[in-house]
């Protein structure tokens, strides 16, 4: 077992894994158990650390999969000094979130998943999934399923993932399989552009542009990428004034006022406001 152990200042874990941008992790000892493809690792706190066990074949695999070469106490400060008091307070609030470098197929399967729906039957959904279709594995004595491979997904009927829960979503997902199965190749979009790319996962069906939004960030790093979601939405108009209805639109909006720095600055706004109505709602209830 292989051990990567990393200052939390920058890294916070329950910030990472818990502002929407993961589905496949669930609670184990004093930490998580985070699952990305085939892989399974140990993510936890100790002392001023973050720490991640992870077998010694995968340690490179991890290494980048929580884009520890980058140095967030530049986006931190860039978002510090934007000049937006709301961006101001959310970047001290999620200092230690991390843009995590997932699969692209992966996140493509699991935000289409996640269209209108909330997060627990998103993950329930996903985790019957894995179950089902994924290999059986063992990682620290705990047993978890991978996700599944495309061929075997495109195998299966509208029904099989209508049973597990995905609605309407079933026919999106099993679109996507065979398509795939019949040779287009995700990881060819790589040497498009963001905009570009972005037209490209519009063209499968079921991908709207806040997936292809969530799909850019969180499974191909375009963070010159800004998804757009209820809570995003309530910072666009009660913090920034916004008057567009159009997603799509506010979207473009915040990527030409923050530009590279999109992404990053995307989920401090949208960790800190989700909390913060959160905290809210549960004051107003007691």
């Amino acid at each position: 077992m292989k051990q990567i152990v990393f200052n939390n200042e920058f890294f916070n874990i329950k910030d990472t894994l818990e502002c929407g941008q993961i589905f496949r992790f669930t609670p184990f000892e004093n930490g998580y158990l985070v699952y990305s493809m085939d892989k399974c690792a140990y993510a936890y706190s100790k002392d001023n650390n973050t720490v991640i066990e992870c077998e010694e074949v995968d340690e490179e695999y991890f290494y980048n999969f929580f884009d520890l070469a980058r140095d967030y106490k530049t986006i931190y400060n860039a978002a510090k000094s934007n000049g937006v008091k709301i961006l101001s307070d959310a970047c001290e609030q999620g200092k230690g979130i991390r843009i995590l470098k997932q699969n692209a197929l992966e996140m493509l399967f699991s935000f289409l998943i996640s269209q209108n729906n909330n997060i627990p039957r998103i993950k329930g959904s996903i985790d019957k999934l894995c179950a089902s279709l994924g290999e059986k594995k063992t990682f620290n004595g705990k047993v978890y399923f991978t996700f599944p491979s495309v061929s075997k997904m495109a195998e299966q009927s509208v029904e099989f993932y209508r049973q597990i829960g995905l609605g309407y979503r079933a026919e999106y997902i099993l679109s996507l399989a065979k398509t795939i199965k019949c040779g287009l190749d995700i990881n060819s979009y790589n040497k498009l552009s963001t905009v570009e790319l972005k037209k490209e996962l519009i063209k499968l069906y079921g991908v709207g542009p806040k997936v292809a939004d969530c799909v850019l960030l969180f499974g191909f790093n375009r963070t010159d990428s800004f998804p757009v979601d209820t809570w995003i939405d309530k910072v666009y108009i009660e913090d920034f004034n916004g008057t567009e209805k159009s997603r799509e639109k506010v979207s473009k909006w915040f990527v030409g006022k923050f530009k590279d720095n999109s992404g990053y600055f995307q989920q401090y706004l949208f960790h800190y406001k989700r909390n913060l109505l959160i905290k809210k709602d549960k004051i107003q209830d007691k």
